[in-house]
């Protein structure tokens, strides 16, 4: 394996071309659009080919310990991205090399580069454009408060309804009636415990609150999805149009929430 040499701005490999100095990499002379992060970890892995880079390395290099940031998503975003520019891959890796649970390795043979004249095109990629907006603060908290209160409201209303169940879905059979309302009991008194929950982390602006809410998305996911289904117990009532719409709303709700909370705080505070 080639080492790079200490004084190395620009690094071959392959096809591409790395300016360390500029943070720009081109391939074939035609430039990538690669974001910083990116290209940082790119950069720290050629500057030490053949060797691992830890995750821990990583995180102290591009996310200082004053900035908060969900690092496991974000640095899988980040080689996810790089692999996607590079066209690699990570089960037969040309150039990255994941060492399971321990970091990465650059394996591809380097070598400085000369200057050359390179053509001025760039080349978007379908991961330059995954970058989410980046709003105040304020706002994604206040659509997130919002929805937690909504999904508050819609379980206190049902619960305190239960009763009606019978009287205008008496089609479903007795013992149908009586699994759906012990269902609606149950997830029912679980999602308001978990909306105060998130409730408490957005108005009190909690560090952890994408960390945690990232590690506890599929069962929310899963919990969500199945609350969606409750406006169809309500087409007697509202038609069924209006309960298959919103039911289409509710349905795209926890991507949209899982969105707000990056949107928050996946970033340094300001």
């Amino acid at each position: 394996m080639n080492r790079m040499p200490p004084t190395a701005q620009r690094v071959r490999f392959g096809p591409f071309e790395a300016d360390l100095r500029t943070a720009e990499l081109r391939k074939d002379g035609a430039r990538l659009r690669l974001q910083e992060q990116p290209f940082q970890v790119l950069a720290m892995l050629l500057e030490l080919p053949g060797e691992l880079v830890s995750r821990d390395e990583l995180r102290q290099r591009l996310w200082p310990a004053d900035t908060f940031v969900d690092f496991d998503h974000s640095l899988n975003t980040a080689i996810n991205k790089l692999r996607d520019v590079l066209g690699d891959s990570a089960s037969e890796p040309r150039y990255i090399e994941t060492l399971a649970r321990r970091g990465y390795r650059f394996v591809g043979a380097i070598t400085p580069a000369e200057p050359v004249a390179v053509a001025h095109v760039e080349i978007r990629t379908a991961s330059a454009e995954d970058e989410l907006p980046r709003p105040p603060r304020t706002l994604p908290r206040f659509l997130l408060v919002l929805i937690q209160t909504m999904y508050l409201v819609f379980y206190l209303v049902a619960l305190s309804r239960l009763g009606r169940i019978e009287v205008t879905h008496a089609y479903l059979g007795a013992r149908f009636i009586d699994v759906l309302i012990i269902v609606v009991i149950v997830t029912g008194a679980i999602g308001i415990a978990a909306r105060l929950y998130w409730l408490a982390c957005l108005l009190f602006d909690f560090r952890g609150t994408a960390r945690q809410f990232l590690r506890v998305f599929p069962a929310l996911f899963v919990l969500d999805e199945l609350w969606a289904l409750a406006p169809l117990l309500l087409w007697t009532r509202i038609g069924v149009g209006l309960a298959f719409g919103a039911m289409a709303a509710l349905l795209f709700l926890p991507f949209a929430q899982r969105n707000l909370v990056r949107m928050a705080y996946e970033r340094p505070r300001t």
